[in-house]
């Protein structure tokens, strides 16, 4: 028996349960029919129009991404806006679109977790701690502060994590010789939990899309702060948790092909 789209929803919110979504987030199944069947898979961070060609291309009818198409709900879908020609291109080519966002990152073993392992770090306490039933003992949340096992130089830090997330360049704040020894990681976006991180005894924090005023004051306050950005800081792992699908759907006894895509990017291009 085929794998139908239904099937695919609930495998990956049995791994990485709605519920766990922030209250302002959009998750689940974005577009869609739950009768369809799945053709193959594309794992992409964002819902592109370069990614639906790219699924076409491919014969990908189930789109798998960590940041919601639908996260502002439009009031018309037209061709007059970006959003919309994503949409109508995706029912058109009879595609599924699936994303699981902040229920991902706050998961325990989710994308933060991920990140930290990729990153070498031992494993981390959680910094705002999930009060959802079922999922209110500490293991989930958002972000992770880490003691690491030896003492490092921010120096060291920042080439570890440019190594080990495969990037030329990234900003930072703070002395490239003042010494670490607890870090704080928040994949994608931390600038909201920067002031946690620091009460809860964070030397440096590892986040991306830190704005400026941020920077400055807490560069005063001698928070060093790493932005590696927020596709490097999301990417990789958001491939890696796919592959937690890919077991979840042989153990049915199907087959389906998992592609990760090769047209998403970092949107921002560095010199």
């Amino acid at each position: 028996m085929a794998l139908m789209v239904k099937d695919l929803c609930s495998i990956i919110e049995k791994l990485t349960p709605k519920i766990l979504s922030e209250d302002f987030d959009n998750v689940g199944l974005m577009v869609g029919n739950l009768d369809q069947k799945v053709s193959s898979i594309l794992v992409a961070l964002d819902c592109t129009l370069e990614v639906i060609n790219e699924a076409k291309e491919n014969n990908c009818n189930f789109i798998f991404t960590h940041h919601p198409l639908l996260f502002n709900k439009p009031s018309s879908i037209t061709t007059e806006t970006l959003q919309g020609k994503k949409i109508i291109e995706l029912i058109k080519n009879d595609i599924s679109l699936y994303s699981s966002h902040t229920n991902l990152d706050s998961l325990n073993g989710g994308l933060c977790d991920i990140l930290i392992t990729s990153l070498g770090f031992p494993k981390g306490e959680v910094i705002e701690k999930s009060v959802v039933k079922g999922f209110d003992d500490g293991k989930s949340g958002i972000g992770r502060i880490v003691k690491l096992n030896e003492e490092k130089t921010l120096k060291v830090i920042i080439s570890e994590v440019k190594n080990k997330l495969k990037i030329s360049k990234l900003r930072y704040i703070g002395d490239e010789n003042m010494p670490v020894n607890t870090v704080a990681v928040v994949n994608g976006s931390g600038t909201d939990f920067l002031s946690l991180c620091k009460e809860q005894g964070a030397d440096c924090v590892i986040t991306g899309d830190v704005s400026y005023h941020y920077a400055s004051d807490y560069r005063e306050q001698n928070l060093a702060i790493i932005d590696a950005g927020h596709f490097a800081t999301e990417w990789t792992p958001f491939v890696q948790f796919s592959k937690k699908i890919e077991v979840e759907i042989n153990a049915l006894g199907q087959k389906n092909d998992i592609i990760i895509s090769r047209k998403i990017s970092d949107p921002y291009k560095t010199k």
